[in-house]
Parts: structure tokens; sequence; C-alpha cells
């Protein structure tokens, strides 16, 4: 059994040994579920990374490449700076 103490803050410290085998990171949130017995249970909701939403969708255009797409927000942003092409 693991122990921490509460702040003054209402805050808590999760060990370390719950923090990596529960893989919590930044971001992620705690779920508490209160019983009628006053036992408290805790589930960690993950936060989805994005590198784990990645070809989810279908992609609809082919993808030319970071540097091609690079270049085209360059060119975009020039434009936009210089007042061609401003959008409405």
């Amino acid at each position: 059994m693991l122990k921490t103490r509460l702040t003054s803050k209402g805050q808590v410290t999760i060990p370390v040994a719950i923090r990596r085998k529960l893989d919590l990171q930044p971001g992620d949130e705690l779920l508490f579920d209160l019983g009628p017995d006053g036992e408290v249970k805790v589930r960690a909701l993950k936060r989805k990374r994005l590198t784990e939403l990645y070809a989810s969708l279908p992609a609809k255009r082919p993808y030319p490449g970071k540097t091609e797409v690079r270049e085209e927000a360059a060119t975009g942003l020039a434009r936009q700076i210089l007042g061609k092409g401003k959008e409405t």
C-alpha cells in the first residue's frame, strides 16, 4: 500500500510507482468513484496522443511530403504578409 499527503490546496502527489504502472502523463485525468461504504476507486482517463490518432481517418488526398507542405505554408504566409491573396 502506498501513502501520500493532501496539501492545503487539496492536491496530492501520485506516487511514482502508480504513475508508472498506469502510464500516467501530464494532461491525463483521474476519475474518482465514491462507493456507498466510503471506498474510493480511482481510474485513469488517458488523453489521446497525436501519434495515436495518426491514420485514424482516411486520407482525402495523397500527402505530398513535408518539404512541399512547408513551402506551400510559407508561400501562403508571404502572400498574407504582403497583402496579396487576403482571405475573406
